[in-house]
């Protein structure tokens, strides 16, 4: 039994010492001619120029006017399409890794007990999530909130947007009204 305990170690130790071996022996023969400078050439920015300013804001469109015709299913679509793998909708629902969104129009914000905001949102809880905060937020979250932990980039259409919050106002005992 020992004999075969040997044997197998020894063909593990010829196989290291052979590779080894080989890598020395490739390296002897192959000389591999190096390059002068890179193959990939990256510009450098123009020195001469002022630094870039910080591109202005996009406007937002104002979502009140669009609201009266938003269509809360197609906000459902989205809502499940986009926001379901990290929120919750229903009454009492659990926090994921975003908060619960029950009745989170005129909410505060940072209003889920228990969830952990990042410290834009949780300083900005004196603020209610009315319909044009929600949809500053929703457009561009990381412009609306600096420093956020959510991991969306937005919705872009205003009439996507509306009918988000739309759906968003229907997950409510008594949905606040239309403005």
């Amino acid at each position: 039994m020992s004999m075969e305990v040997n044997k197998a170690f020894a063909a593990l130790l010829l196989a290291g010492i052979l590779f080894m071996v080989t890598g020395i022996l490739g390296d002897a023969l192959v000389h591999p001619k190096r390059l002068e400078q890179s193959v990939l050439q990256i510009a450098a920015a123009p020195a001469a120029q002022a630094p870039a300013a910080a591109p202005a804001a996009a406007a937002i469109e104002p979502i009140g006017p669009l609201l009266a015709a938003a269509n809360p299913q197609n906000g459902q679509t989205i809502a499940q399409r986009q926001c379901a793998a990290c929120h919750s909708f229903n009454q009492g629902g659990r926090n994921g890794v975003g908060p619960n969104l029950w009745s989170i129009v005129g909410a505060p914000h940072a209003h889920a007990e228990g969830f952990n905001y990042s410290a834009v949102i949780a300083g900005m809880k004196a603020t209610p999530w009315d319909y044009e905060e929600l949809n500053k937020f929703i457009a561009a979250p990381r412009a609306y909130a600096p420093g956020t932990r959510m991991a969306f980039n937005g919705i872009a259409s205003a009439s996507q947007r509306a009918d988000l919050i739309a759906y968003l106002r229907s997950l409510a005992t008594e949905p606040k009204p239309l403005p």
